[in-house]
């Protein structure tokens, strides 16, 4: 059997009798489907396990929108009824009526407009 020389081929010297390179050669094909195989799983496994993290992170996200859109409702309504205090006050205020311009604080108090909602508890006798 000719054998054609390649000069990338430099263990030719070193391989085994042609039945055993045959062998050897199918060894290393089937440790390198192994080494594949594996490989592959490892990747399908990261592969859903980004999914999980990412489905859950989707989630959550949804969860606080809703959250957020709640708390923007309660806000927007009293913001309404705040108004509608105020609208009905402007007209009977001294302060307003005096002409004399006065700072906000002074009118509204130092301080912040939004501020937690906490209920206190309601004394019963």
């Amino acid at each position: 059997m000719p054998h054609s020389s390649d000069s990338s081929d430099s263990s030719f010297s070193r391989s085994p009798p042609p039945g055993k390179q045959d062998s050897s050669d199918d060894v290393r094909k089937v440790q390198r489907r192994e080494k594949n195989r594996i490989a592959a799983q490892k990747s399908r496994q990261r592969q859903t396990q980004k999914a999980d993290t990412l489905h859950l992170e989707s989630e959550d996200l949804e969860k606080q929108n809703a959250a957020l859109r709640k708390e923007i409702k309660q806000l927007t309504e009293e913001m309404k009824f705040f108004t509608s205090v105020l609208s009905s006050h402007e007209p009977l205020c001294s302060v307003l009526a005096a002409g004399t311009p006065t700072p906000p604080e002074a009118v509204y108090g130092a301080h912040a407009f939004h501020q937690p909602h906490v209920s206190a508890p309601r004394f019963q006798p």
